[in-house]
């Protein structure tokens, strides 16, 4: 009797941002697609993993801020804008003078920021930590400064930045495996590490981070599952320019929208970020019949005040193709032609609001939906859009020069 083997396939029927694995794997699409619709999960698996640390974390806090004069928010691309988001945060909670500075800069001109009777405390952001100008730039804040205080923030703790070494103090915060991204564009790492910052700058108040991060998974899942299709359907517009516009910690968004919108169509759209009353003064020239104008609305409403001036400003000037707005409630201005909510749903109550700066984490959904399907529609794979390589996960090749005594 012949021996009969069966082999049962299983097919896969998970999909992500309405789509199946099998044709995300084939369109090169699926480590952009999970790890954009697997933020939810990362930012409660982000909040359960620092608030199992978080007395170390403060514990070092509380001795830095007993001796440091400013704080510098640093990191490389998407890493940096993390620090433009946070600015104001850190500013109000340590009442340290605060400033976002890329390592880019940190390491070309070192003497612009750091000085021998300077005390700053370093909060670094990476993703791999593998950038040459991570460490670098750690290093020479050790050399110019008289002491520093480095809290690393990454998500890779085999990276050279969660091994930093120093004289002075280092605290390494390393989020959950799932927050190193695989794909080309940095979305589930972005958001979780500044998801991470806001809830290290309010050390006292566990209650209420909590409930701002329940909101923040709330917000995204209502995201995922009622806009996908509508985001789909803006991306197969015909636009080859893209502004996103945000103000305060907002204006981090908007650059971070911007750079990935420009990423993940491989420069196919040329993408432009500025605040409200920042665009008035010269940028508002870029607009064509090929723009489509991104609005990032805050939820303070004196704020709100100038992003409506300008919604009136739009209409004088050049007409753009298309007008979106992103907001927590309902955003009635007639220039726009679609607005996504954020709202969960519950409300205006105190306890059912995100705060300004939390905004920040949800608000980026729509633009990283938004690069996603316009990455397909271009018929690019979002998970290594660079058709020609001049952009890859890590940056490489940066030569490292020694700075003068």
């Amino acid at each position: 009797m012949k021996e009969v083997i069966i082999f049962v396939f299983k097919i896969s029927k998970m999909t992500y941002l309405n789509l199946s694995e099998t044709e995300l794997l084939a369109r090169g699409a699926l480590y952009t697609a999970r790890e954009i619709a697997g933020q939810p999960a990362l930012w409660k698996s982000t909040e359960e993993k620092y608030y199992q640390e978080s007395s170390r974390i403060q514990e070092f806090l509380d001795n830095a801020l007993q001796e440091v004069d400013q704080v510098v928010l640093t990191g490389a691309g998407t890493s940096a804008f993390i620090g433009l988001s946070l600015i104001g945060t850190f500013f109000t909670r340590t009442r340290r003078i605060t400033r976002a500075i890329a390592t880019t800069d940190l390491l070309s001109h070192p003497r612009h920021y750091f000085r021998q009777d300077q005390c700053p405390l370093i909060i670094s952001f990476a993703r791999s930590g593998k950038s040459p100008e991570s460490c670098a730039a750690l290093e020479l804040a050790d050399r110019l400064c008289k002491k520093c205080f480095h809290l690393i923030i990454t998500c890779n703790e085999e990276g050279a930045l969660a091994q930093y070494t120093s004289t002075n103090p280092v605290s390494v915060f390393v989020l959950p495996p799932e927050a190193n991204d695989k794909s080309l564009a940095m979305t589930g790492s972005y958001s979780s590490m500044l998801l991470a910052a806001l809830l290290i700058s309010r050390p006292k108040e566990k209650e209420y981070c909590q409930n701002q991060v329940r909101l923040l998974t709330s917000i995204a899942e209502k995201i995922i599952s009622d806009q996908t299709e509508n985001i789909r359907k803006i991306a197969d517009k015909e636009f080859e320019r893209a502004v996103f516009l945000g103000s305060g910690p907002l204006f981090g968004t908007a650059t971070e929208a911007a750079l990935k919108l420009q990423e993940l169509t491989d420069g196919q759209v040329i993408c432009k970020s500025d605040s409200y009353l920042g665009f008035r003064h010269g940028p508002k020239a870029v607009i064509d019949e090929t723009t489509l104008i991104f609005y990032l609305f805050s939820n303070n409403d004196y704020v709100h005040q100038y992003e409506a001036d300008l919604l009136q400003a739009m209409n004088t000037g050049n007409s753009a193709l298309f007008h979106l707005g992103v907001a927590e409630q309902p955003a009635r201005h007639e220039i726009l032609q679609t607005t996504i909510t954020l709202s969960n749903g519950e409300g205006l109550a105190k306890d059912s609001r995100l705060a300004e700066d939390f905004l920040t984490v949800c608000s980026i959904l729509p633009a990283q939906l938004l690069g996603f399907f316009k990455s397909l529609s271009l018929g690019l794979m979002p998970d290594s859009p660079s058709v020609s390589g001049a952009i890859s996960r890590i940056v490489e090749g940066v030569t490292i020069y020694p700075v003068e005594a």
